[in-house]
């Protein structure tokens, strides 16, 4: 008899795996509702929903465990992790339809301000074939390369504080944008609007740079001034009388964060693919965005590497 099971290969069973098994559909819980997880410890929710997407690799790492094993209940159970992490993230492996019609190509760009090569950035940036650019983290050192680097095809320009916007199509009423944490100094300018005079129509274009967040021991996930600054910036574009809002940038925060709710529940983000674009060396997190209002965000890409730590990223819209 144990001839026969040795050469029938190996017998899977239901009493084993039970551990295995919990596991399986607390991944697939936390993948469907990461809002169970509370920020009333560490922010341990809002760093969940950072790296949601990277939550998936649970499900090849327990099917290796639930063969080891040799447990059925725990293979049949990973069907539930795997079916939740498709729905919610599948369509995002779909290419997207680069041949959209659109009226407007947007970039955004965290140009880093310890850039070793500004030049070579600004040309990277002036060659990506945008109608409009935002820059954040500007120097005053790097800004006159930007400046003559971006300004032949991009001739209207405005910079608030260490951010900046460039664009083919006139300027008007650009004024800085408050979205200062509380206690933080008046020279910290980091939030710039301006009305952008497109063929289309006049179109509001926000550029911010919300602050950093910070794994600190012990506190756990710090996104204190970072969530204090989007609800500012979420009141500033509810306020805005132009219909037509683009956003653009660096947030600081992946759309699944709680955190961002104050923008992402007035804009509608462009978010095709995953478009990880942080940090450049081996993107895990897209926190890098461009967003709307009135107007439809087509497609969305990552550019390549520029000498910042952040990717630039690209967006087509339609007016």
């Amino acid at each position: 008899m144990e001839d026969r099971k040795a050469a029938s290969g190996p017998v899977l069973e239901w009493r084993r795996g039970r551990v295995l098994a919990s596991a399986a559909v607390l991944v697939g819980v936390l993948l469907a509702f990461p809002a169970v997880v509370p920020d009333a410890v560490g922010n341990l929710g809002s760093l969940l929903e950072t790296f949601l997407p990277w939550g998936g690799l649970a499900v090849p790492a327990l099917l290796v465990l639930a063969l080891a094993r040799r447990s059925a209940t725990a293979l049949v159970a990973l069907v539930l992790p795997a079916a939740v992490w498709a729905a919610v993230f599948g369509e995002r492996l779909l290419p997207a339809d680069q041949g959209a019609v659109h009226d407007l190509t947007v970039l955004q760009h965290n140009v880093d301000d310890g850039n070793p090569d500004p030049a070579a950035t600004a040309r990277a940036l002036a060659g990506a074939g945008a109608d409009l650019i935002a820059l954040q983290e500007l120097t005053t050192g790097a800004l006159p390369v930007y400046q003559a680097v971006l300004a032949p095809g991009h001739p209207h320009h405005a910079v608030v504080g260490s951010v900046g916007l460039w664009s083919e199509h006139p300027l008007t009423d650009t004024h800085p944008v408050d979205i200062r944490p509380v206690g933080v100094g008046p020279d910290w300018n980091r939030g710039m609007r301006s009305t952008v005079r497109t063929p289309s129509g006049d179109m509001a274009v926000y550029v911010a740079h919300l602050p950093s967040v910070r794994i600190r021991l012990p506190g756990g996930f710090d996104t204190g001034w970072r969530d204090e600054s989007a609800a500012a910036l979420g009141a500033a574009v509810t306020a805005e009388e132009v219909d037509r809002i683009v956003l653009l940038g660096d947030l600081n925060a992946t759309l699944d964060d709680r955190g961002l709710t104050p923008v992402t529940s007035r804009l509608t983000p462009a978010q095709d693919g995953f478009g990880f674009s942080w940090p450049a060396a081996f993107p895990l997190a897209r926190i890098d965005h461009v967003m709307t209002r009135a107007a439809i965000p087509v497609t969305t890409w990552t550019l390549p590497a520029t000498g910042s730590d952040h990717l630039p990223v690209a967006a087509r819209i339609k007016l």
